[in-house]
């Protein structure tokens, strides 16, 4: 069945990739061809963080054309509105998502080793940290995820949606409204729309991944920089946010990096998926690694990696416990070979891959998550699960890919 899948995927790439060029409606036109997350149905755009997984997926399956033509995509999205939106619809303009796009370049690029591509990119990659760094930057030093609730009609619309995800009344004080609001935005933003993590003001914390992922993009920039022979350093920039991450992040009680609520000076104790995020990007000591590996039996269930913990005060939302995403087993997997786990590494590899091909002989085709207790696809109450291609195809055929080699 395992092949089955794979074949599966390579034969239906073409039915996620789109081209149109020109504006449509509220659809923003692109000059490159795209990949969406769905071969039909909800979802028929290109999604930002959803892409690097997808992208994952593209480079192993021999189509790097298509992965760099996403990137290309992104880059025009960048240019055109200062930052990469969560997709290209004109309603997604008041937010971006998880900046993973200096990883896209750098995967593109280290296959295609074309330094003239590279340093188009690395203009726009440039104009997109500013934007980190001027609209989601606390005073703490640290990024935040948030929104642009312009109008009072976008204040209504999230409002409701958070009251609506959350199973909460209509507040009738306009100042409730407006946070659960600007919340909900943020939510969007993180893509962990929604979870336990943030409790009902996600737009007051640092997240973890987030400042993960930032320090990312200043590593890779420091990477592009010395490729490019250009003079200005990013090293700095890294070795601060790491010191400040040590300094706010990491809890000392639960052995992990948490989220930091900027506002109240305090610092998160729910141990989620994002922990691992210090590990994907190569943040952590040794020693941070080796503690944050004792917490994944809080996380690792039967058939996965839930995105949090099982307590009693949390919600149990779709970015909650019991349920796994294909892009979370990647980032801890990721995280886990980096600091010498090999082992665990591939049993959660071994778990998502036989979720999927059991799935996939059941129902016939991929899903965008699913339930890591039960095995079975995962269903919440908070819009329909689709059907999906996207990051669950990428992450399979990397899985595979891992075991395979293992098995060799």
């Amino acid at each position: 069945m395992i092949q089955q899948v794979k074949q599966y995927i390579l034969d239906n790439w073409d039915k996620t990739i789109r081209e149109y060029p020109r504006d449509d409606g509220t659809l923003i036109g692109l000059p490159k061809s795209f990949t969406t997350p769905c071969a039909s149905g909800m979802f028929q755009e290109m999604y930002y963080w959803d892409t690097y997984f997808t992208n994952v997926g593209l480079i192993l399956s021999g189509r790097v054309d298509q992965a760099k033509n996403n990137v290309d995509n992104m880059i025009y999205l960048i240019e055109k509105y200062g930052k990469m939106p969560n997709g290209n619809r004109t309603y997604y303009l008041n937010r971006s998502q998880p900046p993973f796009l200096s990883q896209m370049v750098r995967e593109v690029y280290d296959i295609t080793g074309d330094t003239y591509w590279l340093s188009i990119a690395y203009d726009a990659l440039e104009k997109e940290w500013d934007y980190w760094q001027s609209e989601r930057i606390t005073f703490s030093g640290l990024n935040h995820y948030a929104g642009e609730a312009t109008t009072p009609e976008v204040v209504e619309e999230y409002g409701l949606l958070f009251c609506e995800r959350a199973g909460l009344a209509k507040p009738e004080d306009p100042e409730v409204l407006k946070q659960y609001c600007d919340s909900m935005l943020a939510l969007a933003e993180s893509g962990w729309d929604c979870n336990s993590r943030f409790a009902m003001d996600a737009h007051k914390w640092c997240p973890v991944d987030l400042n993960s992922l930032m320090y990312l993009m200043e590593e890779n920039m420091e990477y592009f920089r010395w490729e490019l022979r250009k003079d200005a350093p990013w090293c700095e920039d890294a070795k601060d946010r790491r010191e400040r991450m040590n300094r706010l992040m990491w809890n000392q009680e639960r052995q992990v990096f948490c989220d930091y609520q900027y506002e109240k000076h305090q610092l998160g104790d729910v141990v989620s998926a994002a922990a691992f995020y210090p590990l994907f990007v190569g943040m952590a000591t040794q020693e941070q690694a080796d503690l944050t590996v004792k917490s994944l039996p809080l996380l690792e269930c039967e058939f996965g990696v839930a995105c949090c913990e099982n307590r009693p005060d949390l919600y149990h939302l779709q970015w909650d416990y019991p349920h796994g995403w294909a892009c979370l087993q990647y980032i801890v997997i990721q995280g886990l070979l980096k600091y010498g786990y090999r082992e665990d590494a591939l049993r959660i590899a071994r778990k998502y891959v036989d979720t999927v091909a059991r799935n996939f002989a059941q129902t016939g085709n991929l899903w965008e998550k699913y339930n890591v207790v039960t095995g079975q696809v995962s269903v919440t109450q908070e819009y329909e699960t689709p059907p999906m291609m996207g990051w669950s195809a990428g992450v399979f055929l990397y899985c595979e890919k891992l075991l395979e080699e293992e098995n060799q």
